[in-house]
């Protein structure tokens, strides 16, 4: 069995993108509705300087690139934590339903992406969680599967909605269909916010468990040596 790897720097990583996550859905929020407005007035007839065009759009470009960047780097900071927490586990417990490398690939995976990283993060929970108390270790009440499902069901419908806003979006030609995209990316948005919050308490209540796995210590082996008749244990030993 392999030595347990420091895991809380991996964790704060992952915090810290997550709540850069939730400033940015919220400003990605108000820059949506500011876009919603003005095309509104746009659509009612309302004269909008081509200026206050140019800087809606400068601003929602900015926006998105940031917001896709702060993404990509969240995503990996969460899968590397994720990973090494599963790696950890798998030194403590000796039967898990995965192998460490899927709590990284499963994310990638058509279909199984939607069902198999939240198996391993319930696991995570409910294994750790039984570990430290057959070790007789306090502090793993924390690890409550309740809110699991649902960081699940809002990381399963925010991304089927950033999927809906990129292709509308993509595809809108007229003002009403703009608007159309903005009051999803706004939607989107709102389901963004609580999903950060849920998933930056799910890693903060995991990490301020994983370290009692270090607690937990290998049980010694007992040598045993071949007799006439046998195996004599380490009870014999004492009339060698």
């Amino acid at each position: 069995m392999q030595q347990l790897r420091p895991n809380q720097a991996r964790a704060q990583a992952a915090v810290i993108l997550l709540w850069t996550m939730f400033a940015l859905e919220i400003a990605s929020f108000i820059s949506g509705f500011f876009q919603y407005n003005l095309l509104n007035a746009i659509s009612g007839g309302e004269n909008v300087s081509d200026e206050a065009a140019s800087l809606n759009d400068l601003r929602e470009q900015v926006i998105g690139i940031i917001f896709i960047m702060a993404y990509i780097i969240s995503a990996v900071t969460f899968i590397m934590w994720f990973r090494r927490a599963y790696y950890n586990l798998h030194q403590r417990v000796k039967f898990l339903s995965q192998t460490e490398g899927w709590a990284a690939g499963a994310w990638f995976v058509p279909f199984i992406s939607l069902y198999m990283p939240y198996q391993i993060m319930k696991e995570l929970y409910e294994k750790t969680r039984k570990v430290l108390g057959d070790k007789g270790i306090h502090g793993a009440q924390e690890l409550n599967t309740s809110l699991l499902g649902w960081w699940w069901a809002l990381w399963i419908i925010n991304n089927f909605m950033g999927q809906l806003v990129f292709r509308v979006t993509l595809e809108a030609e007229t003002v009403n269909q703009l608007i159309t995209a903005s009051q999803i990316g706004m939607v989107s948005n709102l389901i963004g916010i609580p999903l950060a919050l849920l998933a930056i308490k799910v890693v903060r209540d995991y990490a301020a468990v994983e370290p009692l796995l270090f607690e937990i210590r290998e049980e010694p082996v007992v040598p045993v040596i071949p007799t006439q008749t046998g195996i004599q244990g380490t009870e014999d030993l004492t009339q060698l």
